[in-house]
């Protein structure tokens, strides 16, 4: 008789993905199969986002074709953000479920599984753990050192559904680490709600610049990537480390949100837009050449046009390597769900419009300068329907949101660094040829 199988469709975030790979490596441990597409799987899991009001659609839209669309016989589990949020409502709403779980830990969904009664239980389990499965390149994981969030943005839901922030050990991040890099992968990217807020909770003495001093001391993995800082605990030390380091890369994604002084106080962000100037201004100072990315929220209730110009000036001032935004979506439970002065949804689109647009000149000309240069890149692919030509990413580039480089000439291994001189750009991309390969 074959094992059974399981299919995971992961919705939302990075740090839901991290999810969605634990769970695999769970069921695999326990002896199930991986089904590559969902009606082939005895099992299909929906790992879902609660976050905002366009992302709990998918969700539900998601759940709904899940059910639709089952072959006879297979099971439909909910997971994540979503069912954590909304269970109750959930379950009446979409009674044809078999199995609702929350956020979890691991073998949480495994042993709900094996109690369900389904007879989806292997005769043996591997004698093998797999802690996880990479679903995406092999070359690059994130790692995700934290959950929770102790933060109380007025609007943002994620502490209601992740709960209190709880860091993990050093020696977990580092054993992830170096399992991962033992596997191939030449990349990690270090997730949390708040990177900067990791050893709050462990003692005295602990921060983010301590961990990754230790695992610049106990791993090898050649890039280290830092993704979502709070701007409040990014100090002298952490700056410094990233300067000298070699191998944490020159790049820091740090959500900022508003500009306006009236908007971050309203956001409940604990920082004021002077203060914002002056850590801008340090760390283009500690760390010369670094990749800012950021992330700003339009529409928020009693914006102003003019608060929206105090954004664009900060935009102009800074001139973000990197940047993203989205408009206002009202959550219940959040402080920002009862604020008066809504923002017409139109006027919000339009301001994340004009924002966008002024981020895509900034970054041609921030690209433009790059012609000339020679850059080491990470090779991630070979280009779709091109078997000689590459798309790479340099020290400045995570994954699926930023830039990427395109080698058109020259040959290059995937999950392998090389050096590119850069040729030509765009306004989200560079172009470049091969200059040296590694071994």
């Amino acid at each position: 008789m074959k094992a059974p199988s399981i299919h995971v469709v992961n919705l939302g975030c990075s740090k839901n993905l991290v999810d969605t790979e634990r769970v695999y490596g769970d069921f695999l441990t326990a002896g199930f199969r991986m089904a590559e597409f969902p009606e082939q799987a005895s099992m299909v899991v929906v790992n879902t986002c609660g976050f905002i009001e366009a992302a709990k659609e998918e969700s539900i839209n998601e759940i709904i074709a899940r059910i639709a669309e089952r072959p006879r016989g297979q099971k439909v589990v909910v997971a994540g953000c979503l069912s954590q949020r909304y269970m109750d409502d959930l379950k009446s709403e979409i009674p044809e479920v078999d199995l609702w779980a929350g956020t979890y830990k691991p073998n949480e969904l495994v042993e709900l599984v094996k109690k369900s009664g389904w007879g989806l239980q292997p005769e043996c389990a591997s004698e093998q753990r797999t802690p996880r499965l990479l679903t995406t390149s092999t070359h690059s994981a994130y790692l995700k050192i934290s959950e929770g969030c102790d933060r109380v943005c007025s609007f943002c839901a994620i502490p209601g559904i992740r709960g209190k922030h709880e860091s993990r050990t050093p020696e977990e991040v580092i054993q992830e680490i170096n399992d991962l890099h033992g596997a191939g992968v030449q990349e990690a990217i270090l997730i949390a709600q708040d990177l900067t807020y990791w050893g709050k909770d462990l003692g005295k003495g602990n921060s983010l610049a301590k961990l990754l001093k230790k695992i610049i001391e106990e791993t090898e993995i050649p890039w280290i990537r830092l993704t979502y800082a709070y701007p409040q605990f990014i100090d002298d030390e952490l700056l410094d480390l990233i300067a000298t380091s070699g191998r944490i890369c020159r790049y820091l994604d740090m959500p900022l949100q508003h500009g306006s002084e009236k908007m971050l106080k309203s956001m409940r962000r604990g920082h004021t837009r002077a203060g914002l100037r002056e850590l801008l201004t340090r760390i283009r100072d500690k760390v010369p050449g670094i990749a800012l990315r950021t992330t700003f929220l339009l529409g928020f209730p009693g914006e102003t046009e003019e608060d929206f110009q105090e954004l664009m000036e900060l935009v102009e001032e800074t001139r973000f390597e990197r940047l993203g935004g989205f408009t206002y979506s009202p959550e219940e439970g959040t402080h920002g769900f009862d604020l008066p002065d809504a923002v017409d949804p139109e006027v919000a689109q339009d301001r994340l419009a004009r924002l966008m647009r002024r981020q895509s000149e900034i970054s041609l000309e921030l690209n433009e300068e790059r012609i000339g240069q020679e850059l080491t890149v990470l090779v991630d692919e070979v280009a779709e329907g091109q078997s000689h030509r590459f798309t790479a990413r340099t020290e400045f580039d995570a994954p699926e949101v930023d830039n990427s480089v395109q080698i058109v000439d020259g040959d290059a291994d995937p999950g392998k660094f090389c050096t590119v001189k850069i040729v030509g750009a765009t306004e989200y991309d560079l172009e470049a040829v091969v200059v040296e390969t590694t071994a």
